[in-house]
């Protein structure tokens, strides 16, 4: 879709995934400390579906791009830019304005407030992206600025995941693959948790050590395949009354990682079983950029490939939305 002269974009004018158009601009020239990036695929994240919905509890400034992660090449640095110089391959960082340490109060997300990567071209501050892996394609790098680093955020960064250990994972989406994967590649039991069958005999020939069926007694089973002790580690991407039941499956001194809202944003779970399991429960705002570096470096290392649920055309982007609504197995790319 895109030629030399003009930027190509998705947006919305008016909320819901109906109102996604296609709209044609003139390539934007980056101002001092951004960069232009042809962007070559973008992956989505359900939080780009709730926006477009206006349900993420933030509404956007219409018209507005949706989308947060990229991957792609630099085509042009500002003035005064050094940390890139051109032709780099690069990738999003999602949290603009978090480079290390806590999070600074100024930071904010692309994809909203921050600009929407389902473009053509997207200018960035040189700060908001990192190198992409070597041994990635574009299609599989743009999966890993939000999902992947959430998952390592909560296990590797935070976590100290260690060999040994046990991870609970719900579901079989983006951050939940990915957690699984870098369980298996830190030496831990992981235990997931979904609602399909056939998505559970997908996890189990990914490695997983066990599945467990969403509709089951799921915390007494963690129990028992645990020798009683729980889980060290979960990945909370459901919430609601979820949360109380993975608490009850919790090892002592676990850590229960708060990271999605696919039953809503009301939270709900015992104390008894909190101070019991003496839990640390943390909300995940997925992580910084040393983070995503550190990250990077380990994938490549490690040759681990991301799960791609599908690949759209850049014309296909309400497909994209479709697909992603319905529930994936792994990530759904747009190429452009």
């Amino acid at each position: 879709m895109a030629d030399a002269v003009l930027s190509h974009r998705w947006q919305i004018t008016d909320f819901g995934r109906q109102h996604l158009q296609h709209a044609e601009l003139p390539i934007p020239q980056p101002g001092p400390g951004q960069i232009l990036v042809r962007v070559e695929a973008a992956s989505l994240n359900y939080r780009d579906l709730m926006i477009t919905d206006n349900a993420y509890g933030w509404t956007p400034p219409l018209p507005f791009v949706p989308g947060s992660d990229l991957a792609g090449t630099v085509l042009a640095v500002g003035d005064g830019v050094t940390r890139w110089r051109g032709g780099e391959r690069v990738i999003s960082t999602f949290m603009a304005g978090w480079i290390d340490g806590a999070m600074p109060p100024d930071a904010f997300a692309l994809g909203g407030p921050g600009p929407g990567t389902l473009a053509s071209h997207v200018l960035l501050d040189a700060q908001w992206a990192v190198a992409a892996p070597q041994t990635l394609s574009a299609a599989q790098a743009s999966t890993l600025p939000c999902a992947a680093l959430t998952a390592w955020f909560a296990l590797a960064e935070q976590g100290s995941l260690r060999a040994g250990q046990t991870v609970l994972i719900h579901g079989t989406g983006g951050v939940a693959l990915f957690g699984l994967q870098f369980a298996r590649m830190h030496g831990a039991q992981t235990i997931v948790v979904s609602g399909a069958g056939d998505k559970r005999d997908k996890a189990l020939a990914m490695g997983a050590s066990h599945v467990l069926a969403r509709d089951s007694d799921w915390p007494a089973a963690v129990r028992e395949l645990t020798g009683g002790r729980g889980a060290d580690h979960v990945l909370e991407t459901v919430g609601g009354a979820n949360l109380g039941r993975s608490l009850h499956a919790l090892a002592q001194g676990g850590r229960l990682s708060v990271i999605g809202v696919l039953a809503g944003g009301e939270i709900s779970g015992s104390a008894y079983d909190a101070i019991r399991s003496r839990a640390t429960i943390q909300g995940l705002s997925v992580g910084h950029r040393r983070a995503l570096e550190d990250m990077v470096r380990a994938i490549d290392v490690n040759a681990l490939q991301p799960v791609i649920a599908a690949e759209y055309g850049a014309d296909q982007v309400p497909e994209a939305f479709a697909h992603l609504e319905r529930g994936a197995f792994g990530k759904v790319v747009v190429r452009f």
